[in-house]
């Protein structure tokens, strides 16, 4: 299992890991690490207040008998207008609990079926001596990209300044992958740097 770099003049190739790259798709585990990603992303700070939380309400706000209307013993009740809220929301946590080894394998499954679906490439790392957005387009444009999720090793400012402004054009480090930005990523492009830190990562 080999790649090709891209944006390399001497048009070497890299070899990819059986154990990464060639591991079968497994949907139910996939989903299950997107689902626990998504549900880890949430903030549970949502907070609304019940009637027994709402200020006020404590005088009855009109005799029990004799006025023709529905009887009510507060104004925060919640069919009144300022009323507590019904089953209000409270703070909580959504987060889900996903065993490590489960997580490395649906990493692997994901990137195993991006090299089949011919969505991986290689790409040297390109140096810049400063943020250049031109530069970086030309560099996208040459290895024939249009949309994609370049990965490093570790965050260099100068490449992550020159493709922030880029459209459809994300760059990340290792340890910022998940399967949700591997999954909506059109073409993958791993530098050899990251190469060698995902396989003694996710192996």
């Amino acid at each position: 299992m080999k790649l090709n770099l891209v944006n390399s003049e001497s048009k070497t190739d890299i070899s990819l890991p059986e154990s990464v790259f060639g591991k079968d798709f497994n949907e139910d585990l996939v989903h299950q690490a997107v689902v626990t990603f998504l549900a880890g992303a949430r903030q549970g700070s949502h907070k609304q207040k019940t009637r027994s939380e709402v200020r006020g309400g404590g005088k009855k706000p009109y005799r029990q008998k004799g006025t023709g209307r529905a009887r009510a013993g507060t104004i925060r009740s919640p069919i009144w207008r300022g009323g507590g809220v019904p089953f209000a929301a409270v703070p909580r946590d959504y987060s889900k609990k996903i065993n490590k080894k489960m997580y490395r394998a649906a990493i692997r499954s994901i990137l195993s079926e991006l090299y089949r679906q011919e969505r991986i490439i290689g790409l040297a790392k390109p140096t810049l001596e400063a943020p250049k957005t031109k530069v970086m387009a030309k560099i996208i444009k040459d290895a024939g990209l249009d949309s994609v999720l370049i990965i490093l090793d570790e965050m260099d400012t100068n490449i992550y300044l020159s493709a922030r402004n880029i459209p459809h054009v994300e760059v990340v480090t290792v340890k910022e992958i998940n399967p949700v930005v591997l999954l909506r990523s059109d073409k993958v492009a791993i530098t050899p740097e990251a190469l060698s830190l995902i396989e003694a990562w996710v192996k």
